[in-house]
């Protein structure tokens, strides 16, 4: 069974209340778990929340929804909470609910390279970059990845460094990727990564992957060639409706 977890938090401090808002006649999160459902591999979708009004708004539109702790650090572990009350899920996704114009697309290219072999377990997405400010913004996380799609480091500077070129010159010169915050798991890695610490790289980048990789685990990158747009800010919600 593939598991489709949708996190959503009513506190933010950039912009509280964000899964709620209005966008065009429907909330951020229902325009999420619709697109989630347009999946032809995705079994079940489940919005995970720890707030009452974002509980009762899932279930008044007919959505499947959980109560969760409101303690959890990363939407990561409010997953796995949820992932125990379906042990037949082999495979979960973490579709961020603050993507409402997510792609069923990409959400099947998650799916497929998640379970594509045995050699990872979690899979991300990935998109080349052919903006030079992205490449240079420390918002717009950067991936570096081997021949045969295994991330090798995440990061907010622009990897790899060229080194005799530059700057401007680099989006010439080499192939860039921004990382797309969906992710994958293999159920037992979902369960190992909710009891890990904080680790030396994570902290410094403020990435929860990178506490992945350094504790050994693999992690598959799909390509995509569709871009995300997250809401992060009310400026955010104001360039869409324009």
């Amino acid at each position: 069974m593939l598991l489709a977890v949708i996190p959503a938090r009513f506190a933010s401090t950039r912009f509280p209340g964000k899964p709620l808002v209005d966008i065009d006649g429907k909330t951020m999160i229902r325009r999420v778990y619709e697109q989630v459902l347009k999946s032809g591999l995705v079994n079940q979708a489940v919005v995970a929340t720890d707030d009452q009004r974002i509980f009762d708004h899932v279930s008044g539109f007919g959505g499947a929804v959980r109560m969760t702790s409101p303690d959890h650090p990363s939407g990561t572990d409010r997953c796995a909470e949820v992932a125990l009350q379906y042990p037949e899920a082999e495979f979960v996704l973490n579709v961020q609910g603050d993507e409402p114009f997510i792609q069923p697309e990409q959400i099947d290219l998650l799916a497929n390279t998640l379970m594509a072999g045995t050699h990872f377990s979690i899979a991300t997405l990935a998109k080349k970059l052919d903006n030079p400010d992205m490449l240079f913004n420390p918002n717009v996380v950067k991936v570096v990845f081997s021949e045969k799609n295994g991330a090798i480091y995440f990061s907010r500077q622009a990897i790899p460094f060229l080194r005799g070129v530059e700057p401007a010159d680099w989006l010439a010169r080499q192939a860039y990727y921004k990382h797309i915050g969906l992710y994958g798991f293999r159920r037992a890695a979902l369960m190992q990564i909710a009891d890990l610490s904080p680790t030396p790289l994570e902290q410094a980048e403020s990435l929860e992957q990178l506490r992945w990789l350094e504790n050994g685990l693999r992690i598959a990158v799909g390509v995509t060639t569709l871009e995300t747009i997250g809401i992060d800010a009310p400026e955010d919600l104001d360039k869409i409706r324009q």
